[in-house]
């Protein structure tokens, strides 16, 4: 049944090359994919903002140190706190794998603070900018995940569906292409196409939140939850809880966006 009715996952091996001591990984390799593609995005956006090439390279860089540092602590804090407890120089360990998306959301949140002052710009002006530049790299991550087959979905009996190693018998979703095409390619679209126009000050970074989120959240029903966590009394798992709140922060952004009618004079010269 499982060799003939559902497609057996291919032996991949994780690492690309070894260079010595040092492997590149797919993973690794996905994030740089992400980086890139923001930067040659950021750049292609750079006449609207009222930014020069200099401010966009810290903005980006700093950007991208939130991304790693928050992945981080968040997968630890968020998803393993026992382990940290028993070892804190877990958190270190980054070798080991796990990050993530809500810990770097958190991360780059914090160096757009940062930034923001520095280039004397509002956070939400900054949040505008760096929202689009975003679902690539969530993509390529996922297409990572898939590569390493890791956080699958729940077993089903689609065609499409995936025998991964390590997850047992049973045929599961790809919830990982799932996630690719949702969080990545479908919300780049919707975020590119939303801020191609002047939009009041706020809106784009909160449409990001709540496509996200939303996104997010639906394709938690067809992911394995994490096995030391389950799914919480109320039937959701810790992804889904964690995306509550951007959603609502996100429709709160928009409401207060459109009530204040607040748009960039960059933006609006541009168009």
């Amino acid at each position: 049944m499982v060799g003939t009715e559902y497609l057996v996952f291919p032996n991949i091996d994780p690492v690309i090359v070894s260079l010595g001591p040092l492997s590149v990984r797919w993973y690794g390799m996905m994030y740089l994919v992400g980086f890139i593609a923001a930067y040659l995005l950021a750049r292609k956006r750079l006449p609207q903002s009222p930014w020069d090439q200099e401010q966009l390279s810290d903005l980006l860089f700093w950007g991208f140190v939130g991304v790693i540092i928050g992945g981080r602590l968040g997968y630890v804090f968020f998803y393993q706190w026992g382990m940290f407890i028993a070892d804190p120089t877990y958190l270190f360990k980054i070798w080991t794998g796990g990050m993530s998306f809500h810990g770097g959301l958190l991360g780059v949140i914090a160096a757009m603070v940062w930034q923001a002052k520095r280039l004397n710009s509002s956070l939400l002006q900054v949040g505008d900018f760096i929202a689009p530049l975003v679902p690539i790299g969530l993509g390529a991550g996922r297409i990572g995940n898939f590569l390493n087959a890791e956080l699958w979905g729940r077993p089903t009996d689609v065609p499409w569906a995936f025998v991964f190693p390590g997850a047992g018998p049973e045929p599961r979703h790809p919830s990982q292409l799932y996630e690719f095409a949702l969080e990545g390619v479908l919300l780049f679209i919707i975020l590119w196409l939303y801020s191609a126009k002047p939009r009041p000050t706020g809106a784009v970074g909160g449409l990001f939140l709540v496509g996200y989120g939303t996104f997010r959240f639906i394709v938690e029903y067809f992911r394995e939850p994490d096995a030391h966590i389950g799914l919480y009394q109320v039937g959701l798992s810790q992804g889904q809880l964690l995306c509550l709140p951007m959603i609502i922060a996100g429709l709160f952004l928009m409401v207060r966006a459109y009530r204040s009618n607040s748009v960039p004079a960059k933006q609006a010269k541009q168009n």
